[in-house]
């Protein structure tokens, strides 16, 4: 293969996985590209989420203007409060980063593909993108290693309600409650989705009757 060019099948890239969430093929940096972000997520059964309700300018976003491609499989988006049905084939343009949008995956094994980059401006990572590498402690169930990372990411930049997500996820599953609880009420405060996520969230089950639990 030429330095010019890299050729992959999305089902061999690397990316984190998890039994309860889709799969995320990690393109931008299995590719190195950095012109623009670009990564792809795959859902496990019918019914998932694929896209968490977010958009780019809360919590940390890069202000992404964005490009979500099916590649396989159905969708169902929701885009400024609008349901878009989105069969294999179908591109949605999301110009405007300040709408919120999310995405079900309506039946297993469908892949959405997402582009994006910030108008007007030289390309950089997304903060929760950064923070990536921590997740592949899930697998091993390496607790403080993630901790230590996260922490990091965070301190670095303390308006990442994602990292922030995170880090109390971790801690919960580490059996750190207080730490947990403080910072699942900072990435809520940051995003207020997070709320609704965590109530489902198993990694939040070991603190889940504490009596701080915000969710």
């Amino acid at each position: 293969m030429s330095g010019g060019y890299s050729v992959v099948q999305l089902k061999e890239v690397e990316g984190f996985s998890s039994p309860v969430n889709a799969r995320w093929h990690m393109l931008r940096r299995e590719l190195g590209v950095e012109a623009f972000g670009i990564n792809a997520w795959t859902s496990r059964e019918a019914g998932q989420t694929i896209i968490g309700e977010h958009d780019e300018v809360s919590g940390g976003a890069a202000g992404h203007e964005e490009v979500y491609i099916v590649l396989s499989g159905h969708a169902t988006f929701t885009v400024d409060g609008e349901t878009l049905e989105a069969p294999d084939g179908t591109v949605v343009f999301v110009r405007d980063p300040g709408v919120k949008r999310s995405a079900v995956g309506e039946v297993a094994d469908t892949t959405i593909l997402v582009v994006g980059a910030k108008r007007g401006e030289a390309f950089a990572v997304s903060n929760w993108e950064a923070s990536a590498d921590a997740l592949r402690f899930w697998q091993t169930e390496e607790w403080d290693k993630a901790i230590d990372a996260l922490e990091a990411e965070l301190t670095r930049d303390p308006e990442q309600a994602g990292v922030a997500y995170n880090l109390a996820c971790a801690e919960s599953r580490a059996g750190k409650a207080d730490d947990a609880i403080r910072h699942l009420e900072r990435a809520i405060a940051l995003q207020a989705s997070f709320a609704d996520n965590a109530k489902t969230d198993p990694d939040f089950d070991p603190i889940r009757e504490h009596a701080g639990f915000p969710a």
